[in-house]
């Protein structure tokens, strides 16, 4: 089943207002008031709302109010047959303190009143510890009158005025061509970003959406606990671009009903989408989802077996350690092909005869000095498994009782909320870290990122949409069964190719770039999870083997990823375009980026995402702080100009280009602009001088 986004391009347009947004120009025949009859804000972001409850934000970031946007009606419902519902005569404003799980703070409560009969309340509450980060819900009450069909809901619709200059974007949703988080705006961009299946097994993500130029940016998300099937459109015109967030909710409305909408927030920032991230993942923390802190072993290098591929000999595998070992890489991963399929997960016999075969594998790759972690799939089940012939049951069913199919293994999906389903993925995960020896876990598949509603009546779900809403708590038994059997343990979540689900990043305790189509992809991946959570997260930028060149260790080291690889030796691997083995030529290279790394272990340094925008300074920039150091990495395919190091402390910090070892003279933070010259990259180290002296 393919779940459709909720509106198409059309759609859109009527819900941002129509000929507004399309044009800049105010719709013919309507009505408009412009002056301000109720404020709302804090220090950092004010809302105006005027006579009719049209609403516009104006941020004080740069040192004075600014309107970012227009009034425009923010809060609607479109009844069935498209109608929507606008415009709310004002009546009441008021505000109290309050205090809770975010700290103290002041609520708003803004009401109007439609011709139609129904009242609309915005609540805003603004706090102390998130400046610029208003939570909000609306509600909507039948006041008297016949019913009314509502078909869907729209608030925090908000376009940011254009400045000439151009916009960027961040999408936690997810798509199966894999496309870029991060994404250029110009005129005629559109993108839903459906946050429930936009393929058979490609969806979920995370439920914010965030447009901005260079002077600001603004952002609306929700901040439910558990995931919601709403949609999150960007689109752009020549009046701006526009967030906002919908969600399809049929419900009749009699005389004193109320529609209540998910708790939401919108948001106001500068430079890119990382203090919107950065918040949402503080504030969700202070709601009980935080990812753990990661272990010794996340931060450790990676090589993988897939060089390999599926037909690897444990021959093959095992005459690669003592390379693996010597070049300072920490871990070796069994990849996909140990098993006879996925669902039954029982032991291929052309290379593992037995349970005791796995587990003296295990030992050999302890006795290699290396650390093992075993490949995994969960929720998928091939056709001709013994499991799908003897457990129909498990399976995940669409309305019309159709399987959801897993693309990349031909596989079904299982449902996470189906208590079967978790009782056996549990025993599983037991036998491999209890039983079987592995330190580790690779849990691999863009299917685990998200599932459809469950029908199947088997599983008695109280609504189809349990299954979506407790895919969370599938990981969660997952990740704390592997910890239980070793505390230490690494749990790698890769949802090939999607944009994460955060509701499932509290259960992971390193993440991949996850099949990264650039070194783009590397660094705005890395960036992104970073911010979600939390700025010393093992992030790992994947298979150097997959960014730009095959060889790119700088796009991971300069931002402070886990380096990884799957190169083969002394033999070529196998696979699609397979061009793996370890050259004298490349054994070089990657002997110096490997102990880079281990000399400098940046991704246990604080990356500060805040001071560097990621789409539009030039060149691109990252910063890491490190035992009272910095660190910079810059990147562009060519470069000859000055560059900017900002976040520096007072005093004098001496330079050095620590790829090349090259002495960069000093700075201070009043003179931290320096001239550059480089192709692809430039690594800087910047240690405050002794004395504060150059």
């Amino acid at each position: 089943m393919i779940t459709k986004p909720l509106v198409n391009r059309r759609g859109l347009l009527a819900l941002f207002g129509g000929t507004v947004l399309a044009t800049g120009a105010l719709g013919a025949g309507r009505t408009w008031a412009a002056a301000a009859v109720a404020r709302a804000g804090d220090s950092v972001l004010t809302l105006e709302f005027d006579a009719a409850l049209n609403s516009r934000l104006i941020s004080s970031l740069a040192g004075q109010a600014a309107p970012l946007t227009d009034f425009a009606p923010s809060e609607t419902v479109t009844l069935k047959g498209g109608r929507v519902i606008d415009r709310f005569l004002f009546a009441e404003h008021r505000q109290a303190p309050v205090s809770d799980i975010h700290g103290p703070g002041v609520r708003h409560l803004v009401r109007g009143v439609s011709a139609e009969g129904l009242e609309k309340t915005v609540s805003l509450t603004f706090y102390a510890r998130y400046p610029g980060f208003p939570l909000m819900t609306v509600s909507w009450r039948r006041t008297g009158g016949g019913p009314l069909d509502v078909e869907r809901y729209r608030i925090g619709a908000h376009t940011l005025k254009s400045s000439g200059a151009g916009f960027w974007s961040w999408s936690g949703s997810t798509h199966p061509d894999r496309r870029d988080w991060v994404q250029p705006v110009k005129e005629g961009f559109e993108q839903a970003n459906f946050m429930g299946m936009n393929a058979s097994d490609y969806g979920s993500g995370t439920p914010v959406a965030d447009v901005w130029r260079p002077d600001a940016g603004l952002a609306v998300g929700h901040v439910e606990r558990t995931p919601k099937l709403v949609s999150l459109p960007i689109i752009a015109s020549s009046a701006g671009a526009s967030v906002a967030l919908e969600e399809a909710r049929a419900v009749t409305l009699k005389s004193g009903d109320t529609l209540v909408s998910l708790e939401t927030f919108v948001a106001v920032h500068q430079r890119d989408y990382y203090a919107t991230l950065d918040a949402y993942r503080r504030l969700m923390a202070d709601r009980g989802l935080a990812a753990p802190k990661a272990p010794e072993g996340a931060y450790e290098p990676i090589w993988c077996a897939w060089g390999y591929d599926r037909d690897f000999t444990v021959a093959e595998v095992e005459g690669t350690y003592g390379k693996v070992k010597e070049l300072g890489f920490k871990w070796a991963v069994l990849d996909d092909g140990w098993q006879t399929n996925e669902g039954d997960w029982a032991l291929d016999p052309r290379k593992f005869r037995s349970e005791a075969d796995m587990v003296a594998f295990v030992r050999t790759i302890r006795a290699a000095g290396l650390k093992p972690k075993l490949w995994l799939a969960p929720l998928a089940v091939d056709p001709g498994s013994d499991l799908l012939h003897d457990h129909t049951d498990m399976l995940l069913l669409d309305a019309d009782g159709a399987v959801q199919n897993v693309t990349w293994w031909n596989a079904f999906y299982l449902c996470p909320a189906y208590p079967p389903t978790r009782d056996y993925t549990q025993k599983l995960v037991r036998k491999i870290i209890g039983e079987w020896g592995y330190e580790g876990l690779k849990l691999d598949g863009q299917h685990m990122n998200g599932v459809a509603p469950c029908h199947n009546p088997a599983h008695n779900h109280a609504r189809p949409e349990e299954s979506v809403e407790r895919l969370q708590d599938f990981w969660k038994l997952v990740y704390d069964t592997a910890r239980e059997a070793n505390p230490e343990a690494v749990v790698e979540f890769c949802p090939c190719g999607t944009s994460y689900a955060f509701h499932n990043l509290p259960y992971t305790n390193q993440v991949p770039a996850s099949d990264p189509l650039s070194s783009w992809q590397v660094r705005l991946k890395g960036k992104s999870l970073k911010a979600l959570m939390g700025r010393d997260a093992a992030y790992a930028g994947d298979h150097v083997e997959l960014s730009d060149g095959g060889d790119d260790f700088a796009s991971s080291v300069g931002i402070g990823a886990v380096i990884s690889t799957k190169f083969t030796w002394p033999n070529e691997g196998r696979g699609k375009d397979a061009n793996f083995r370890l050259t004298p030529e490349r054994e070089a290279v990657w002997r110096k980026w490997a102990d880079l790394y281990s000399a400098k272990m940046l991704p246990k340094g604080q990356y500060r995402g805040e001071l560097y925008d990621i789409g539009f300074d030039r060149p691109e920039a990252h910063a890491i702080e490190k035992d009272g150091q910095l660190y910079y990495a810059f990147y562009a395919p060519r470069w000859d100009g000055p560059v900017e190091l900002r976040g520096l402390g007072e005093g004098v910090y001496r330079l050095t280009d620590y790829y090349n070892g090259r002495d960069l003279g000093s700075v201070t933070a009043k003179t931290a602009r320096i001239p550059a010259k480089f192709e692809k990259f430039l690594l800087i180290e910047a240690v405050p001088a002794k004395g504060g002296r150059a």
